[in-house]
């Protein structure tokens, strides 16, 4: 079987490939799968897709009438599917329910520390023979307070971190994690952990229930000079709200992996076309904002983490055995 896989980093291709060799035969797009693209998946079986891939119920009823009846997507999350069309359609949907929670988390860190320490700011003068101090200054993690918003895998993997650096734990999520509460972190509501923490990062899915769960009356209760990191989802934060604080004056430092309207902009180079979207463009002009085209999870680790379970999952759809990273199956029972 040949299986077609869409939205394939240049870095990604040879992993893909060779997890594949000797199993399926596989053909690798750079395109990312919408309603534009859908038609090429006509008379594959099983087809691949990146987290950025549209699987609205437009793009699910091309990919049903084209003959494929897999789909089996290279991410954790699946905000973009709708699983509903999927399982009218019996289309078997398999994601990956767990990589390397240590390249999110230190990537979270590494905005945090380069939003704090002002090193994009540092290394571009540096580039021009300017080395002055001026506009440098940052402070010490070590004593100050860090609020953990959603504290799985990923959570819990920062929490570790900022437990080395000497943090005070604050953090907030539908159940304790035992780990993070044995490190010392207290749980909180999410009013006080934002009023409290020197330090907010974001570790949650994005569910209707989180959709904005960082809004103006949220961002309201942050510190003046707090620093804010999302390594999870774009729209767990309200952007324009973000702008309009940031307008303000307010935050020492935003360090951004992801964006609420990334999907046809994120993946793909825009250099020479420009962007129409005008709440990014006001974004990336602020000195303190660090905004990245979510790179968290893209390391050797975890992308072959990510690969291998897709491989896995194909092998399950195809052996007829479920697991616990199938959304949809194909039929009732399986």
């Amino acid at each position: 079987m040949e299986i077609l896989a869409f939205g394939v980093q240049s870095d990604e291709k040879p992993l893909i490939e060779k997890a594949f060799a000797g199993k399926h035969d596989v053909r690798c797009l750079d395109v990312f799968l919408n309603r534009d693209t859908a038609p090429i998946a006509a008379g594959y079986e099983v087809i691949s897709t990146s987290v950025n891939a549209d699987l609205g119920g437009a793009v699910l009823q091309t990919l049903a009438a084209g003959g494929t009846q897999m789909i089996a997507q290279r991410s954790t999350g699946f905000n973009n599917i709708d699983l509903d069309v999927a399982e009218r359609l019996a289309l078997r949907v398999a994601r990956v329910s767990y990589y390397s929670p240590y390249s999110v988390a230190e990537f979270a860190w590494t905005l945090a520390m380069a939003v704090n320490r002002r090193v994009i700011r540092a290394a571009s003068r540096t580039r021009d023979f300017d080395f002055r101090l001026d506009g440098l200054l940052g402070r010490d993690m070590h004593g100050r307070t860090v609020g953990v918003v959603g504290t799985g895998k990923i959570g819990e993997a920062f929490t570790r971190i900022a437990h080395g650096f000497g943090m005070k734990l604050l953090g907030w999520d539908v159940a304790e994690n035992p780990a993070c509460v044995e490190l010392g972190m207290r749980y909180v509501d999410k009013e006080q952990l934002l009023a409290e923490a020197d330090l907010v990062s974001l570790h949650v899915p994005l569910l209707p229930a989180t959709q904005h769960l960082i809004d103006k009356d949220a961002l309201a209760l942050m510190k003046d000079d707090a620093i804010l990191v999302n390594s999870s989802r774009g729209g767990l934060i309200d952007t324009s709200a973000l702008v309009g604080e940031l307008r303000a004056g307010r935050f020492l430092g935003v360090g951004l992996d992801v964006y609420e309207a990334e999907a046809g902009l994120f993946f793909l180079d825009k250099s020479l076309e420009g962007v129409d979207d005008d709440t990014l463009a006001r974004l990336v002009t602020f000195p303190n904002v660090i905004v990245t085209s979510h790179q968290a999870y893209y390391t050797e680790d975890a992308v072959g983490q990510i690969i291998d379970t897709t491989v896995k999952n194909v092998g399950d759809y195809l052996a007829g055995r479920h697991s616990d990273n199938v959304l949809v199956p194909a039929r009732p029972g399986t």
